[in-house]
């Protein structure tokens, strides 16, 4: 296998990343069946939304392909919390990340998001954020090699039924 190929996303790409993010979906579902469920059109309108997005300067989505076809891709966006209500650094924030299962481990993922990294740094970004599912400690071995440290704890709660 040779290394996949890291490039910017183009229109064209739009249907296999829509694939891509569809797998994520179903892999977050194997590790916690409390994550949500794509629906039968949620591929389709996560291409196009990605398709809209392509030519946005605050987004950033990119490709690792091999020989033509697409085996994993990343989605950056930088940040704005309201700065006319908060000081903050400039920040970037990773939205998603996959890579298909035959390329994991191969600095594939690395490499995506070091690509990512540098469009965060010439943006004059100061840090970058990201979520990862508790259940998922593969991926939080990965960003730990990465530099990621636990920041922010996302929670959850069922409410159940009313007793009236």
């Amino acid at each position: 296998m040779d290394e996949p190929m890291i490039r910017s996303a183009v229109a064209s790409d739009a249907v296999a990343i829509g694939k891509l993010w569809e797998k994520l979906v179903a892999f977050h579902r194997e590790i916690d069946a409390d994550m949500p469920r794509s629906t039968l059109q949620g591929a389709s309108l996560y291409a196009r939304s990605l398709s809209d997005r392509l030519n946005d300067s605050h987004t950033r989505v990119l490709v690792a392909e091999e020989d033509g076809r697409i085996v994993g891709y990343v989605l950056g966006v930088m940040v704005d919390l309201m700065p006319e209500m908060f000081e903050q650094e400039a920040g970037g924030f990773l939205a998603d990340i996959f890579v298909e299962e035959a390329y994991r481990g191969q600095g594939v993922g690395r490499a995506l998001v070091e690509g990512l990294i540098d469009w965060f740094r010439e943006k004059g970004l100061k840090h970058y954020e990201w979520h990862v599912a508790a259940t998922n400690g593969s991926a939080i071995a990965f960003w730990e090699q990465l530099g990621g440290r636990p920041w922010q704890i996302r929670m959850r709660a069922d409410i159940g039924d009313s007793d009236s």
